[in-house]
């Protein structure tokens, strides 16, 4: 089973930007869809973006386009997540998982993984 480290969360105003981290801790991310996903306490996942292996095509969910952007960075063995304009609802635990099975990015992010114990905190909040 991969292991994937998630950072870069944190408390920001509405408005605010972050960048999350998503890291191979021992092997490489090239051959994997990398998605991230989040999840709010008591409510089921969903999938936020996702990026492909092959040419980087990637899927964003409504709730994020145009606001988020998914990075794929070869030479750091990460795929990052900037986050802007922040708004209250994007408020959750944000995980990234890495994928062989899906056939495409969107299926991989329109069936989201369970964030629970792991992944890094975001709060939006004034």
């Amino acid at each position: 089973q991969v292991q994937l480290v998630e950072s870069g969360g944190g408390a920001v105003r509405p408005g605010g930007t972050l960048r999350l981290s998503c890291v191979g801790s021992d092997f490489s991310l090239d051959s994997y869809k990398i998605g991230w996903f989040r999840q709010v306490p008591g409510k089921e996942p969903e999938g936020v973006s996702c990026i492909s292996s092959e040419d980087s095509t990637t899927y964003y969910s409504d709730a994020v386009s145009g606001r988020f952007r998914i990075i794929r960075n070869k030479t750091d063995n990460a795929v990052y997540l900037q986050m802007d304009s922040l708004k209250a609802e994007d408020t959750a635990i944000y995980c990234c998982n890495a994928d062989r099975f899906w056939p495409t990015v969107h299926h991989m992010c329109t069936n989201p993984v369970n964030c629970r114990n792991r992944g890094t905190q975001v709060t939006v909040s004034s």
